[in-house]
């Protein structure tokens, strides 16, 4: 008896644990064991862009980030709009001068269709207004293409969980509408107009009488090379200086291209 009490002892005569019968050798280490953290969401991303070099910066600063997934790249509006149908990414990082469609219209396109992809606007155009076309056009973000790497980063995480990244700054959906009615009221625009008139998105339409303006055409030639009425194109281009906030089509034209809309090539 006494030599199976000491066999239950260590040295200082410390008593040990015995393991019960049937009980598993490791059951006592699993169950102090903590848990495993779970594992962050990816964010499918997709890179919208038609320069090569400036596509491989983006994705080989984001691949070093674990919660962001690269699905796909494009190189022109319309393209976008395929990929994007195809992919369903979550956030696209959107240039704005772009060869078929530009990004403002691409992202007006794709917001429309799906109310869960973010869009960050990113364009070697910057100025205030051009900030406001994005977020006219539906894009949850805005930068220029100077951003930091870091600040891109946060902001992917930021729109991708439904908020809006504007001026580095993180906005929930109802203080969006705030900050446009504050942003209209300080640029010089014409006073007479609304701001639901300003800043409106081009249609297709649209977009197509302003390239042509871009190339010196007249309301005739343009009527002539969409196959419409010249009252059609007149009717179109009252539209456009409207949204546009210009006085004439001379104006709209230095404004589109000033802010990329239209490729400097596209006007030949």
């Amino acid at each position: 008896m006494k030599s199976d009490a000491k066999a239950k002892t260590d040295v200082k005569g410390t008593r040990k644990d015995v393991k019960a019968p049937g009980q598993p050798a490791r059951a006592k280490a699993a169950a102090s064991k903590p848990a495993a953290a779970p594992a962050k969401s990816v964010i499918p991303t997709m890179i919208v862009d038609d320069h090569p070099l400036f596509r491989a910066g983006l994705r080989r600063v984001l691949e070093f980030e674990p919660d962001i997934s690269i699905v796909g790249e494009a190189e022109d509006g319309q393209s976008a709009l395929q990929l994007a149908r195809e992919l369903q990414p979550r956030v696209i990082l959107m240039d704005v001068n772009l060869p078929t469609m530009n990004g403002l219209q691409a992202t007006r396109e794709l917001t429309a269709e799906r109310d869960d992809l973010a869009v960050i606007i990113l364009t070697a155009y910057h100025d205030d207004e051009q900030m406001l076309h994005a977020v006219r056009a539906g894009a949850f973000g805005y930068f220029p293409k100077d951003v930091p790497p870091a600040d891109l980063v946060k902001a992917i995480r930021q729109v991708s969980a439904g908020n809006y990244v504007i001026n580095y700054e993180v906005l929930a959906k109802p203080q969006v509408a705030n900050w446009l009615l504050t942003q209209f009221e300080q640029l010089p625009v014409n006073a007479d107009e609304g701001p639901e008139e300003m800043f409106r998105a081009l249609s297709t339409r649209e977009m197509e009488i302003l390239k042509h303006i871009t190339k010196g055409l007249s309301n005739k030639e343009i009527a002539k090379a969409l196959g419409i009425s010249r009252q059609t194109v007149k009717n179109h281009m009252t539209s456009i200086l409207r949204k546009l906030a210009v006085n004439d089509r001379t104006q709209a034209a230095v404004y589109a291209l000033r802010r990329g809309w239209i490729r400097l090539q596209d006007t030949q």
